[in-house]
């Protein structure tokens, strides 16, 4: 549980920019042999006209309208893949989105740099040690509050050689406290 714990705060860490000891980045693939075929290179993504997109995908691109046609296509492939995935969403996904791109862009240029490197960091972790985290993390969420405010007070005390060390084997580090019982209702 205390392994969970440490993931959990180096995420929060990382996402809130308190934790100032960089995560080591991952180690380098190997290249490949030279009996192995080469991979592919993915085809090149062609810019699509405006009016390839849908009704919908326009409304919610009209501030990109202008601008369209000069965009590269990737851009162009990024932004219909986004308002497509906007359709899909609830009006309560919708209110969560906007509220959440609000705090991103309020955010220094400097953290935003950092949460990025950290998102590329997450992203390259196998995916069992991704599932690791996202468990860990909803663990988190589900703490009462107070017990989150003094998990986070303790990772704010640590030095960055603890929380290095923590983020590497959290499984010795010990918590003052032991974490509490999840609360079960009576059947």
């Amino acid at each position: 549980m205390i392994r969970a714990w440490f993931v959990c705060a180096s995420l929060l860490a990382a996402a809130a920019g308190w934790a100032q000891t960089p995560v080591p980045a991952p180690s380098q693939p190997e290249p490949p042999s030279a009996t192995a075929p080469a991979p592919a290179a993915p085809a090149p993504a062609v810019p699509k006209p405006w009016n390839s997109l849908s009704p919908q995908q326009q409304q919610v691109l009209q501030n990109h309208q202008s601008e369209w046609n000069n965009l590269p296509a990737d851009r162009q492939q990024a932004l219909a893949k986004g308002s497509q995935r906007w359709l899909s969403m609830t009006p309560q996904q919708r209110a969560g989105a906007q509220q959440r791109f609000s705090q991103w862009r309020a955010m220094p240029p400097e953290q935003r740099q950092l949460l990025r490197q950290r998102w590329q960091q997450y992203k390259a972790l196998p995916p069992e040690r991704q599932q690791q985290v996202r468990e860990s993390f909803n663990r988190f969420r589900q703490m009462p509050p107070e017990r989150r405010m003094q998990l986070r007070q303790q990772w704010r005390q640590m030095t960055p050689e603890q929380r290095h060390r923590a983020v590497q084997a959290p499984h010795a580090i010990q918590a003052p406290h032991a974490m509490p019982a999840p609360h079960r209702a009576p059947r």
